[in-house]
């Protein structure tokens, strides 16, 4: 058989991708539109939104490392022929998933301790502590949709998890908009509302997802007898997916870090840095993305044995992100006022003032577009070959031993405010980027040479 050209890589990248990213973007819109509405509710609401969202999004996506482990073992299984596999391993990721969820309660249904003990303004504090008594009970449908939507991608069956996320768009705003303004006859909730519609619009996708598996690939008869345990699978997944986890938690805890530092400035420069942060966070979901898309094809030419494919489609697959990335510099840069007022309300008083801080900010967002897209690309890759414990110690350390010291170097001992906490991302970031594409392409990748001798 002949070796695929570049080309062909790039085909196969954006058929996959596409849809993988259009869901992605999706599925972050749901959060995106609780912040405008939010926000053109009051600032004092986004802001507690911005704060309570941030603590359920860390455990979140720190509970999706095991869906997330189950991408490569479906597409790995899959290639090799192995159908059995894919229906013991997505089980186990559905039984993993639910146990970290049920852990992660507690934390957020008495999270105003938890938001005082971080130093937040009392006022604020006990809004998003509301909000999370809502909505942290959605961490349980939306880590099993993460998994269904996980094994679906390994299959390469991605229309359907764009249009279910689409569809949880549309009833998210439709929600909102009854609740959080007390339309449609309904009692006007603010923050509460918002929280109510995100946990109603998790139970809606769960059940889509789970209907569509039933009805359209009883093949796999993923739920049949979901009761039993399956030990040996269970713990492939939990190997690994608590380094993705714990990988996970690492960057977002670092967003979050910064979080909580921009709120010992002020409720504004919070809000602003919540603004920014919608909008970088938009154009990571592209490059999220296209992540998902190396882990399948680095999973499907690793169950086959192709190392070169592995090798030219992780080339096409950067090349890709990189090019997003330096349009997204060239946006941030032209047009961020505009992006900055699209959340907040014409007659807001604070209107002006938090687009001025947004502004600063995502002018130090432009700064680390090119190296995030580098570090999430190789994360993707890496989890490809299922090699996820040495980045798990790259990430740590990137982020924690360089990326918060240097944002709170930056911010408060140097002066520089709300910039310098982005910069410090910046630079935990970049380090990230450097040190796991070595990895991936040093280590995790043999030459095509070397293995044949």
């Amino acid at each position: 058989m002949s070796r695929p050209s570049y080309r062909q890589h790039m085909r196969a990248i954006l058929g996959l991708g596409l849809p993988l990213i259009g869901s992605h973007v999706a599925q972050f819109a749901i959060a995106l539109t609780d912040a405008v509405m939010l926000g053109w509710y009051s600032v004092e609401a986004l802001a507690a939104e911005v704060l309570g969202g941030t603590l359920f999004f860390v455990l979140f996506i720190m509970g999706s490392g095991f869906a997330w482990a189950v991408m490569p073992m479906v597409a790995s299984a899959a290639s090799s022929g192995e159908a059995a596999q894919v229906r013991r391993v997505t089980r186990m990721g559905l039984w993993a998933s639910a146990f970290f969820g049920l852990l992660t309660l507690p934390a957020m249904l008495g999270a105003r301790a938890v938001f005082g003990w971080l130093g937040q303004a009392p006022a604020t504090s006990a809004l998003a502590a509301d909000y999370l008594g809502i909505a942290g009970w959605a961490i349980l449908p939306a880590l099993m949709v993460m998994v269904l939507k996980s094994c679906l991608a390994a299959l390469e069956r991605t229309a359907v998890v764009l249009w279910v996320t689409l569809a949880a768009v549309a009833l998210n705003i439709v929600i909102n908009y009854a609740l959080i303004f007390g339309n449609f006859g309904m009692p006007e909730m603010g923050v509460r509302g918002a929280a109510l519609a995100s946990l109603m619009v998790n139970l809606a996708a769960m059940a889509a997802l789970v209907a569509h598996v039933i009805r359209v690939m009883p093949e796999h008869a993923i739920f049949r007898r979901l009761w039993r345990p399956d030990w040996e699978a269970l713990g492939r997944v939990f190997r690994l997916g608590w380094p993705i986890g714990l990988t996970n938690l690492a960057e977002m805890g670092l967003f979050a870090a910064a979080s909580v530092m921009m709120g010992w400035l002020g409720t504004l420069p919070l809000a602003a840095h919540g603004i920014a942060l919608q909008v970088t966070s938009v154009m990571f979901m592209v490059h999220l993305g296209l992540s998902n898309v190396a882990t399948v094809r680095a999973g499907q030419a690793q169950g086959r044995g192709d190392i070169e494919g592995l090798r030219d489609g992780a080339k096409v697959v950067l090349a890709v992100s990189g090019t997003v990335a330096l349009l997204t510099v060239i946006v941030f840069l032209a047009v961020p006022e505009v992006l900055i007022g699209l959340f907040l309300s014409p007659d807001d008083p604070d209107r002006a003032a938090v687009i001025a801080i947004g502004v600063t900010l995502l002018a130090a967002a432009a700064l680390f577009q090119v190296v995030d897209a580098a570090q999430v690309m190789a994360l993707g890759l890496s989890r490809g070959v299922q090699d996820t414990r040495v980045p798990m110690v790259i990430a740590a350390l990137s982020y924690w031993a360089v990326g918060a010291p240097v944002s709170y170097l930056l911010g408060f001992v140097l002066g520089l405010g709300g910039p310098g906490i982005w910069l410090g991302l910046a630079a935990g970031l970049a380090l990230a980027g450097v040190f796991m594409l070595a990895r991936f392409w040093g280590w995790s990748v043999p030459r095509p040479e070397a293995q044949r001798r």
